[in-house]
């Protein structure tokens, strides 16, 4: 009996394990508290954001606009705000709050996002810490694309997110063959993105000598230095179904990046393919990047900082770093943006410019941290 007693317990210890390795990573109190801090500061910058511009509102105004139950539970209203329709009639303040403020809010949290994966996927696929979109050249692909769109195809404006993903993917393509020698190492890699990354930087500064639209210019400018203003809508409707693919195919593929993390020969052993596990993941982190930089241009250092920064708070299991950069990226993004708006108020500076400050630092301090920078 006692017998019997014994083997129940033993069997409800194995499951309880069991169940504690499948869901541990949800159960992480780091993971947990990163999560909960990032979610408040994307609340409280997203709140600053909607209580300022031109119409001049109170934090109490904006904060009962923003929770309006006229608006909210209202599906003729999220008709308009996902899918274009009519939109319905609603207070000044909603109005301002809901459909000109706060998609800039929801841009920012979602190119963060985006941006905070598709580093760490580069970080894994290339075993370098130095890996990013902005690094590797994607960033650059991506946006010499877009301009070439805008000054020279204007009439292909609508098919933005196809063409940066196009962009990005062949700058990382000639990057890899570039440092391609009988394989790669982070080194190389970083040298090669940093000439493709030069060369098309030139060719989007020649661009602007064929660019006779004054507005035009100004347009190629916002581009290229990564800018939330004016975006609306449009720029949500834009990149939510991308990024809704990214996430998932980010999730799916964590274990793949962790195995790569390994090394190659432990990799094979595994049974991996690696070269087919490699591109298959680069075109996730590709399209991430890609879809960011065709609703806000080229906002660089984001995909670098953020997954330092969440591992460094979780650890360097995939899975915690995917989950939490979907929250870091949007805290990131949306203080920047913050600190882009009000920092030379009522002069609106581009993201790109913060994120720029924040990453040069940030990317010297790496350099000097470490001795051996470079691989994982």
């Amino acid at each position: 009996m006692s017998e019997k007693k014994s083997n129940v317990g033993t069997g409800r210890t194995a499951s309880s394990r069991l169940t504690e390795s499948r869901l541990g990573w949800l159960l992480d109190p780091k993971l947990a508290t990163v999560v909960l801090a990032s979610v408040a500061v994307v609340f409280v910058g997203g709140l600053i954001q909607i209580s300022y511009g031109a119409y001049s509102m109170t934090f109490f105004e904006a904060w009962r606009a923003l929770f309006n139950p006229d608006v909210v539970f209202n599906p003729q209203a999220w008709d308009a705000f996902l899918l274009g329709e009519t939109m319905p009639e609603m207070s000044s303040e909603s109005l301002i709050v809901w459909n000109i403020r706060l998609p800039r809010v929801f841009v920012a949290a979602l190119v963060g996002m985006n941006l905070g994966v598709s580093g760490t996927i580069f970080q894994a696929v290339t075993r370098n810490e130095l890996a990013s979109p902005f690094i590797l050249g994607v960033s650059s692909g991506a946006g010499l694309m877009i301009l070439l769109t805008l000054v020279v195809f204007g009439s292909l404006t609508a098919f933005l997110p196809i063409i940066a993903a196009v962009g990005g993917a062949v700058a990382f393509l000639i990057v890899y063959v570039i440092a391609w020698k009988n394989g790669t190492s982070p080194i190389r890699l970083v040298l090669a993105g940093v000439i493709v990354g030069t060369v098309f930087g030139s060719l989007q500064t020649g661009l602007f000598f064929f660019a006779d639209d004054i507005g035009v210019v100004q347009s190629a400018i916002a581009w290229t230095t990564g800018s939330l203003i004016g975006t609306d809508w449009d720029q949500v409707r834009l990149i939510l179904p991308s990024t809704a693919v990214v996430v998932l195919f980010a999730v799916a593929g964590s274990r793949q990046m962790d195995v790569l993390l390994l090394g190659e020969q432990t990799a094979q052993s595994l049974g991996m393919s690696i070269e087919k596990a490699r591109f298959a993941l680069s075109g996730v982190a590709v399209l991430a990047a890609s879809a960011s930089i065709a609703v806000a241009g080229i906002v660089g250092f984001v995909g670098l900082i953020v997954p330092h920064m969440v591992r460094n708070l979780v650890g360097s299991d995939s899975k915690k770093l995917i989950v939490g950069c979907l929250f870091v990226g949007p805290a990131l993004m949306v203080s920047a943006d913050v600190g882009a708006r009000l920092a030379l108020s009522p002069t609106q500076i581009p993201v790109g410019i913060v994120t720029g400050l924040l990453g040069g630092p940030y990317f010297l301090y790496l350099m000097r941290k470490q001795e051996d920078m470079g691989e994982i």
